[in-house]
């Protein structure tokens, strides 16, 4: 490559009337030891450009199967937790259904609000916080069918921008997990408390439910809802915390996520 360059740029020197005169060597051997060095210095610079062009395909390469690996997990969490959280809710219906409840028909009505926004509107990456909060407030309604007038419920939000993008069902595992594991299982004063802040790209998501007094409270078990939470904030946020606390009578899951902090 050395030498046809040589030439080359010779040729060029030749046409625009810009050239010298070749070097005559007394020997092959004068020859060789003139054009050598070159040619070896010219060999370890294609190598080195060679190497560097195969080393950023090889990266890339392996940043893209990387990317469809956690994307193919997502995928594989959500189709976790989507049926994990229809299940529970038909099983919600069911009890009213087999105690004749005439909320029952309510109840299939704004399953299917939510069905059909699981359907349609999962599955893109995020969707505005404004929907997420009207899938809530959905669920939160389904599930209250199911109690008298003792289950108390606050929801409360303060968001700063209602198209600020966030992950779709992020937060109803936690909703979920409340009704569920909380305010169902406690016999007295049932209440379930929600806070949901979105502010300076911080989100951050308090739900505090009634429990029953735990026999041991070092050991705080979560369901499936959460451990999926957990590895799906792993997947898309790299700034995030999960923290949960087991009260004498009350459970309290905390959520917070730099929303800059997206992968």
């Amino acid at each position: 490559m050395f030498s046809v360059g040589f030439y080359w740029w010779r040729n060029l020197g030749v046409g625009l009337h810009i050239y010298f005169a070749f070097t005559e060597y007394k020997s092959t051997r004068e020859a060789l030891s003139s054009f050598f060095p070159r040619g070896l210095f010219s060999a370890i610079v294609i190598g080195i450009i060679k190497y560097s062009y195969d080393f950023r395909i090889l990266k890339e390469t392996a940043q893209k199967l990387r990317i469809e690996k956690q994307e193919a997990e997502l995928n594989y969490l959500k189709s976790q937790t989507n049926p994990h959280f229809l299940f529970n809710t038909l099983n919600n219906i069911y009890s009213l259904a087999r105690d004749n409840n005439p909320l029952a028909s309510e109840s299939i009505l704004r399953l299917s609000k939510i069905l059909r926004f699981m359907l349609y509107e999962t599955n893109v990456d995020y969707i505005a916080i404004e929907q997420e909060l009207k899938i809530m407030e959905d669920y939160i309604s389904l599930e209250k069918l199911r109690y008298d007038e003792s289950l108390i419920v606050n929801f409360n939000h303060t968001i700063e921008d209602m198209k600020q993008a966030i992950p779709p069902l992020l937060l109803i595992p936690f909703v979920e997990n409340a009704f569920k594991h909380g305010a169902s299982e406690t016999r007295n004063h049932p209440f379930v408390d929600i806070h949901l802040s979105a502010q300076n790209h911080t989100l951050l998501f308090i739900v505090k439910n009634s429990a029953e007094n735990p026999q041991n409270q070092e050991v705080v078990k979560e369901n499936i809802g959460l451990s999926n939470l957990r590895r799906q904030l792993e997947l898309l946020y790299k700034d995030y915390e999960v923290s949960v606390f087991q009260g004498e009578s009350d459970f309290t899951a905390t959520l917070r996520i730099n929303l800059k902090s997206h992968v």
